[in-house]
């Protein structure tokens, strides 16, 4: 397989390698540089999961690139230090995606999910990798921000879908913006009960307090 990839890479001199074969090191240290040779940024995709079975580690990725890779895995790695830069790693997960275009095809009553519309989506993912991200070496947004980037792709296919007639939702929302976030599930609820009593330390006793009696204001 990998005198296979290296005869590919030296014919076709390809801009990016995307790993989806579950072989644990099939992006070696030959190929790697061989792709690192050919392209200034070269793009290196081991989307194979679990760690495992990934085509190589990113610190693979890096080292064997000097940190020229562009790289993404399928299950998360740690952060990687060469020549006194630290490098962090994004996943390649299709996390991104299906949320937010299930929720756009919920919401607008979209009866048929195009081409189109994922690339859409994967354009709005696109759009919210940042330029402190980029410094890092990390090419997809942070995992934490899926649920804005969901909102975000929803908004975009009902925009495009009404322009094009392929939205089944009238009459269609004036603020598509508020509609969206109007739908989405909420875990943060505001306090219904008082704050609980701080215990002063001195009156607490392995974790749980401990009421002080005072013995000179009790009768008798």
């Amino acid at each position: 397989m990998k005198i296979i990839c290296m005869k590919v890479i030296r014919a076709a001199r390809p801009g990016a390698l995307i790993g989806a074969s579950t072989v644990r090191g099939a992006f070696n240290e030959e190929i790697i540089r061989a792709m690192a040779e050919i392209n200034e940024r070269p793009i290196i995709f081991a989307l194979s999961n679990p760690t495992s079975k990934a085509e190589c580690t990113a610190e693979e990725a890096y080292t064997f690139t000097n940190g020229a890779a562009l790289y993404a895995s399928g299950s998360p790695f740690p952060n990687f230090e060469l020549n006194g830069r630290t490098y962090k790693p994004g996943q390649g997960n299709n996390a991104y995606i299906f949320p937010g275009v299930a929720l756009g095809t919920i919401l607008f009553q979209i009866r048929h999910v195009d081409n189109d519309l994922f690339l859409l989506a994967a354009k709005k993912v696109a759009s919210c990798v940042t330029e402190e991200s980029l410094k890092v070496g990390r090419v997809y947004p942070q995992l934490k921000e899926i649920r804005e980037i969901s909102i975000q792709i929803a908004i975009e296919m009902a925009k495009y879908c009404y322009k094009n007639g392929t939205a089944n939702l009238y009459p269609q929302p004036e603020d598509l913006e508020k509609y969206v976030r109007a739908q989405v599930y909420n875990t943060q609820y505001e306090e219904l009960i008082n704050a609980t009593y701080d215990w002063p330390e001195q009156d607490m006793r392995h974790g749980f307090p401990v009421p002080v009696v005072r013995h000179d204001s009790m009768d008798g």
